[in-house]
């Protein structure tokens, strides 16, 4: 078998690569991170979210492997997600990201202004 090389266009580490690019599972593995959560508490943690996207992107990593999820037998039913080992190793890489955007903002919205700025002129 040949070594997965993302630059080639049927590699499956692409589809890895479209998760780690999506910001809603960002956003959720580092929830994910400081312990198990609720659905209806991540909705409310993360702004902006639908209930119908935070539902496929907890599916999708689900099947990547990344989360778990656990219904327990209550009434109602409460489901609970964690991070896997696997999940843990991604979130400390995606989480440098995050922060990264957050510590950098600023610097790009005057950059994407300068740009702008001169591209109206051209």
């Amino acid at each position: 078998m040949l070594a997965p090389n993302a630059y080639a266009s049927d590699c499956p580490t692409r589809q890895v690569l479209d998760r780690i690019a999506d910001k809603w599972a960002v956003l959720v593995l580092g929830l994910l991170a400081d312990g198990p959560v609720r659905f209806n508490r991540l909705r409310k943690a993360i702004d902006g979210l639908s209930q119908k996207m935070l539902s496929q992107t907890l599916k999708n990593l689900e099947r990547d492997g990344l989360v778990h999820r656990e219904a327990k037998a209550t009434v109602p039913v409460t489901v609970e997600y964690s991070i896997t080992p696997l999940g843990r190793t991604l979130s400390e890489t995606v989480e440098a990201i995050r922060i990264w955007a957050e510590s950098n903002i600023a610097d790009v919205q005057q950059a994407q202004q300068r740009y702008d700025a001169i591209s109206h002129h051209s």
